[in-house]
């Protein structure tokens, strides 16, 4: 059943199987099995869930319950492509739709767009990002 709320529990839920799913993709895989390993039962992975759950419910909810900056990891992962963001996002917007209503789904996807865009364009990927003004834009 489609979850019609956020909630920790179905973050976390969602967040698991999400990344579960995605190491084993061949475009966006790689980065995350190079910086945590591909145990996903080891200590790196359980700390990088506690990060994105707190994360994604304080941007889905606005409880205050992440601290940190999302954008420095992605510096430090390495050589990232637009494609790399186009496929997590692809990946994303589907597995989101596996476990929310499409009400609550579409807005987990907005904001990740937002999220990629402003990414994307901190890190200089991608065409056409030159003269947008993302950080205008509301997460």
């Amino acid at each position: 059943m489609l979850a019609s709320k956020v909630d920790r529990a179905n973050i976390e839920k969602m967040v698991r199987t999400f990344y579960a799913m995605l190491i084993k993709d061949d475009t966006v895989g790689v980065f995350f099995i190079k910086a945590l390993g591909d145990d996903l039962k080891n200590d790196k992975w359980n700390e990088h869930y506690k990060i994105l759950d707190n994360f994604w419910l304080m941007l889905m909810t606005g409880e205050k319950c992440y601290t940190g900056d999302p954008f420095l990891p992605h510096v430090l992962i390495g050589q990232l492509y637009e494609e790399t963001f186009e496929r997590w996002l692809e990946l994303f917007n589907k597995h989101v739709h596996q476990h929310y209503v499409p009400k609550i789904a579409k807005k987990f996807n907005k904001k990740a767009e937002i999220l990629a865009k402003k990414f994307m364009q901190g890190l200089e990927i991608g065409e056409g990002l030159e003269g947008k003004n993302w950080a205008s834009y509301k997460l």
